[in-house]
């Protein structure tokens, strides 16, 4: 059960500082969202996450005492004078944590001290109970008017896609994902409502081209277009992608039929020249507020590549997350045998020596 610390917790102080909610469980592990404002919209701004390395029962193994501190930006936001909302899990991915939210309601700057009755359902909220038919790559869906959403399912994964761009030197980004779109977009009854669309790789058509410091690999697909900006940094010799420009059109009940968004300050899939950057794990690029492009078993080069090779593996941290308790049970079982092992040769030893030839 988490408790609200009022120590850490604060309502800032006019332009100086922001609003800070601390939330406090266990042997000195410590949850922060930092919210901020802009004239139309509250959102938390900062989600910082302490945690005591010495607190024995959820850290039995570790060898170091000390608290350590991982902090990310956050996509929990909504328009002044509503409440935000979420009862399904939210799932908020930082380094070495996975956080998971759920069953919330919080509202920033409330103009009365209470609730409001207009209410923001998150993405998660606003998914359909039912799934898209394998054939169908689109998947739209409306936000239900009420206070008790029912449990949602996930739509389906996108099927993974192998997408290359090829210039003058030879081939500049190889890419191997699956792709999803999510749109939140505002229908005609003023209602919001969210568009999600799986890309198909048979149907995507990959363009782009290829310069000294920067790629782009174009992808399209039906009505829609997804540009990835790759940029190089050649002092550190690293490659990471730093743009996304996103443009589709909605279902017809939307308000604006066409979309578009593109965010051109990321700092994502990044790996040095010559490697590949890898992960198995779903991956959110937020461009907007209103729109995430998902990537799913993403493995990506650029700059440096091989032909149609990808060049040596450099893990995501969610991966190597998932690796940290088999690569532990593996190593207390080697352990065990190494024990076992000595235990016999000493035993063996023993009984050699209890027999010497006379």
């Amino acid at each position: 059960m988490l408790s609200l610390l009022c120590s850490h917790s604060s309502c800032g102080e006019g332009n100086a500082s922001h609003p800070i909610l601390a939330l406090s469980f266990g042997a000195g592990h410590l949850i922060s969202l930092n919210f901020s404002k802009t004239p139309d919209k509250y959102q938390v701004e900062e989600l910082t996450f302490h945690y005591n390395l010495s607190d024995e029962a959820l850290f039995p193994n570790a060898t170091e005492g000390k608290v350590m501190e991982v902090a990310q930006k956050s996509v929990i936001q909504a328009p002044i004078g509503t409440e935000y909302r979420c009862i399904n899990s939210k799932y908020i991915h930082m380094r070495h944590v996975n956080i998971t939210f759920s069953n919330v309601t919080l509202e920033a700057y409330p103009t009365n001290g209470t609730f409001s009755i207009n209410k923001t359902e998150c993405r998660e909220d606003m998914v359909s109970t039912t799934t898209a038919a394998p054939t169908t790559a689109k998947h739209t869906t409306s936000q239900v008017p009420t206070t008790s959403p029912a449990p949602t399912a996930a739509p389906s994964s996108p099927a993974v896609g192998k997408y290359n761009v090829t210039g003058a030197n030879g081939t500049c980004v190889l890419a191997s994902m699956g792709l999803q779109l999510n749109i939140t977009y505002l229908k005609k009854d003023e209602k919001m409502g969210l568009d999600l669309l799986n890309f198909v790789p048979h149907n995507t058509n990959a363009s782009g081209t290829c310069e000294n410091t920067s790629a782009f690999l174009n992808l399209a697909f039906e009505k829609t277009k997804i540009t990835f900006h790759f940029v190089l940094n050649a002092s550190s010799e690293k490659y990471f992608l730093q743009g996304v420009n996103v443009s589709t059109t909605l279902p017809s009940e939307a308000k604006a039929p066409m979309f578009e968004a593109s965010n051109d300050s990321m700092s994502e899939l990044r790996a040095t020249v010559g490697n590949s950057y890898k992960c198995s794990a779903e991956e959110n690029l937020q461009v907007t507020d209103k729109a995430l492009v998902n990537v799913f078993n993403v493995q990506v080069q650029a700059f440096k590549v091989d032909g149609d090779k990808f060049g040596a593996v450099e893990e995501c941290q969610l991966d190597e997350n998932n690796m940290l308790i088999p690569i532990i049970v593996g190593a207390a079982l080697a352990g065990l045998v190494l024990i076992v092992l000595i235990a016999y040769l000493i035993g063996r030893k023993r009984s050699h020596a209890g027999y010497q030839t006379i």
